[in-house]
């Protein structure tokens, strides 16, 4: 495993985490959820990404006890909040009663006494930044928080976080936690330039598209029994992706490339965006033990920039760069 520092900040993390959305406590039993928390540490994994309202909770409750019994202070730990975790008008968005209480239910949940990294899991257009900053500000010095973060903000927005910052003499943001590979990279043109400047590193989501970029999609043939996209709990999240026959198309052609590099085309995808110098962390989900034991491997590997621009010309303009397609929702409390 290789280690990289979180943005600009002292906190160093392993470059491939371990996340557990839509797996742990939803789509496999817990004694596999288990098994694959123990792949990642067996092979070096120190960093686990998890949210209060993955499963409603109940991922941070499957990854607390997966890691129950290991030294705390060798792991690195992250949640969010944002999301409704409840059916009251204050159980969701970025207020201070949310944001405060959220991170204590996650504490407990994940049985630990603090969190490496407390994210933003949207933008909050309802409640007032200055608020939302305080709060986090409040958690960090009540060590509840060691660092702060967002997931899935515009430039402007994290931009504004930093200026309020700044100017109220809190902690600034030190990390972003976007959707990014090598078919979608809305981030580039405005979130990584901010990032680079302004210390903040990138721990990406989605490396290998939900599994498209595996190439287990084939063009003109039925969906796999059991991926992704054939369950309910998820297929939402693909639907385009995989109805895409030129994409699948694409994809196919990548096999190659990553053959000549000793890869699979997963550790390719996974490569790929750790190439990218402002990219703290490539956060990967399993649902086998094997899957984590596979995609590490693309840690420490460098890919050279031929392949890098024989990449891009095979995928083409299935490549989707619009920062205009990061959004949060207008009202999170309806």
């Amino acid at each position: 495993m290789e280690f990289r520092h979180l943005g600009n900040s002292g906190l160093i993390i392993s470059e491939i985490a371990y996340g557990n959305w839509i797996t742990h406590g939803s789509q496999v039993e817990e004694d596999t959820a288990a098994s694959c928390v123990r792949a990642a540490l067996d092979a070096g994994i120190t960093t686990f990404d998890t949210a209060d309202a993955y499963a409603q909770g109940r991922a941070e409750e499957v990854l607390g006890r997966a890691l129950k019994g290991q030294r705390r202070d060798g792991l690195e730990i992250f949640s969010k909040v944002f999301w409704p975790v409840g059916e009251g008008r204050n159980d969701r968005g970025l207020n201070r009663k949310h944001v405060i209480r959220g991170c204590e239910d996650s504490l407990r949940r994940l049985g630990t006494d603090y969190l490496d990294l407390f994210q933003a899991h949207r933008y909050d257009h309802s409640t007032p930044l200055e608020e939302t900053m305080r709060a986090f500000e409040d958690l960090v010095r009540q060590g509840k928080a060691l660092y702060i973060g967002v997931s899935e903000w515009r430039a402007d927005q994290i931009e504004r976080a930093l200026k309020i910052a700044d100017e109220m003499g809190f902690d600034r943001i030190v990390s972003s936690q976007p959707q990014y590979n090598m078919i979608w990279r809305v981030i580039e043109s405005e979130v990584v330039p901010l990032s680079e400047r302004e210390g903040i590193g990138q721990l990406v989501w989605s490396p290998i598209a939900g599994g498209v970029l595996t190439g287990k999609y084939k063009p003109g043939q039925e969906l796999p029994s059991g991926s992704r996209a054939s369950d309910p709990k998820s297929e939402r999240f693909l639907a385009d992706k995989v109805a895409d026959q030129a994409l699948l198309e694409r994809v196919q052609r990548l096999e190659p490339l990553a053959a000549e590099a000793g890869l699979t085309l997963s550790q390719l995808a996974v490569a790929w965006v750790l190439q990218n110098p402002n990219v703290s962390a490539a956060i990967i989900g399993a649902s086998r033990p094997e899957q984590v034991e596979s995609n590490v491997k693309a840690a420490g590997v460098r890919l050279d920039a031929a392949l890098m621009a024989r990449i891009d010309e095979v995928l083409g303009d299935s490549v989707e760069r619009d920062p205009e397609l990061t959004k949060s929702p207008d009202n999170i409390r309806g």
